[in-house]
């Protein structure tokens, strides 16, 4: 069932008000049911070897706080994890190509078409990241396994996240969430705009970033460029769509998810911007695997650190996708904060002679510029079809043979302008926005009107293109 469906959104609305009326002691049941079963109509295999997964995770911290080889077992729960993750993700990559030079009859990646591995990415991730929290110190292990299972699989945030750390999201299963209207008002009204985000702007936009890969030739020079540009406004619109309605509908029911966006195209370097850009994935990243391997490769001193930022961001990268565009992804964007680092007394320095908000604009320009030239390898199918996209952009300026403003894609790019603008009042023009929010919230007649409409815009618009980018990972 897609998330962008009405009958999901039907279903989500209805399953708020069940949980309020069924006892506090069945609730976290119903919401395992309910997640199987909206995942099972993804694949019908899938909930039991989530099941079995979720197992496998809740013996190993079960055992891991007072085992006489704590780390032997962590070690081993920590390969299962990405064992199968390798398995059901990257055997077409990594495993098949190298059966086959052995000349081995055998096809890994057949496993992904039975057990259709949606979600892997988040759910492994969220499995590792429990299992380093209980070998820490950092939390006790889940005695209940229903509850460790729903931390795996609540359905608002299964297929694209956010990444949920388990010391979050448990504890809150434990607290009896009484109704509360305001929750269930602000939540389905953050739902209502990640569906706004998703169905009247994402899939505009996407429809005429897509072309440049399929039709590299029917486009100039000059266009490549403004598609090029458009993607990130794509791809956040589409990802912050979903987050929206994750978010919107996990507090309806009574719980809060972490946040995964926080104005990245606000930011004056790419350091900041993956602190506000997919905040849940950059920040897991960084604790568990920046942090870990800074710490113990201490004795290399300087050399840590330059270890630890490639080797995370290349990681980031495969985690995208297995592919070799995905690698050069995360190498892009390692070099680019290596680069902030080593050079970030120099640049202050430099732009301390540029009057603050020149400075603060071109820090943005060229932040979101990079973003987008670099998506190109997160966009394009590999890096053959990347150097296609690159070597069109110099091709000779000549009558387009399509054209690049149509009107879906003027309709998205319309509303963008009114969401980035409000993201500039709230991030830079603090009393202004105040009294525009004062405004909004003292008139319910014009908030009625906003939000019946943007009911009916999704309404009208819904035309069957359902999926996010993120899926895929």
């Amino acid at each position: 069932m897609e998330i962008t469906s009405l009958k999901f959104a039907l279903l989500a609305i209805t399953a708020v008000f069940i949980i309020y009326i069924i006892p506090s002691r069945l609730k976290v049941g119903y919401l395992v049911l309910l997640s199987c079963g909206l995942i099972a109509s993804y694949n019908i295999f899938l909930p039991f070897y989530l099941a079995a997964y979720a197992f496998i995770n809740y013996l190993v911290g079960q055992k891991l706080p007072a085992s006489k080889h704590k780390t032997a077992l962590f070690r081993a729960g920590i390969i299962l994890n990405l064992s199968q993750l390798i398995l059901l993700r990257y055997a077409s990559f990594a495993i098949d190509p190298v059966l086959e030079m052995l000349n081995v009859n055998i096809r890994i990646s057949i496993l992904s078409e039975i057990i259709i591995p949606i979600g892997i990415s988040y759910y492994t991730l969220q499995g590792i990241g429990y299992l380093i929290n209980i070998k820490m110190g950092w939390e006790k292990p889940e005695n209940n396994f229903l509850r460790f299972f729903l931390y795996l699989v609540f359905f608002p945030k299964f297929l694209s996240g956010p990444i949920e750390r388990s010391n979050h999201f448990l504890p809150q299963l434990t607290l009896n969430n009484k109704f509360n209207p305001v929750n269930i008002s602000d939540g389905l009204r953050i739902a209502l705009r990640g569906y706004f985000k998703k169905i009247i702007i994402a899939n505009h936009l996407g429809a005429a970033v897509s072309q440049i890969y399929s039709s590299t030739g029917d486009y100039t020079g000059y266009q490549i460029i403004t598609l090029i540009l458009i993607q990130p406004l794509y791809l956040y619109f589409d990802f912050s769509g979903y987050t929206d309605i994750a978010i919107g509908f996990a507090r309806a029911l009574g719980i809060e998810l972490v946040p995964n966006f926080n104005r990245p195209f606000l930011s004056e370097n790419m350091t900041t911007f993956w602190r506000r850009f997919h905040i849940s994935l950059s920040s897991w990243f960084n604790d568990y695997v920046f942090k870990q391997v800074s710490f113990r490769l201490r004795k290399l001193k300087g050399h840590a650190t330059i270890i630890a930022v490639f080797l995370t961001w290349i990681l980031f990268g495969i985690w995208h996708g297995a592919g070799w565009n995905f690698m050069v992804l995360g190498f892009l964007q390692a070099l680019v904060i290596y680069y902030e680092f080593r050079t970030k007394k120099f640049r202050n320095t430099l732009f301390s002679l540029i009057p603050g908000y020149t400075r603060q604009l071109a820090g943005r320009l060229f932040t979101y510029s990079f973003y987008a030239l670099s998506l190109t390898f997160f966009f394009a199918p590999d890096l053959s079809s990347v150097m296609r996209v690159f070597s069109e952009i110099s091709s000779p300026l000549e009558i387009q043979k399509i054209r690049l403003l149509n009107e879906p894609l003027l309709f998205g790019l319309t509303f963008v302008i009114f969401f980035l603008l409000y993201e500039i009042l709230q991030n830079d023009f603090n009393s202004v926005h105040t009294k525009i929010h004062l405004l909004w919230v003292n008139n319910k007649v014009v908030r009625m009107i906003v939000y019946y409409s943007a009911l009916f815009l999704i309404l009208t618009q819904l035309d069957g293109n359902a999926s996010f980018i993120y899926e895929m990972f």
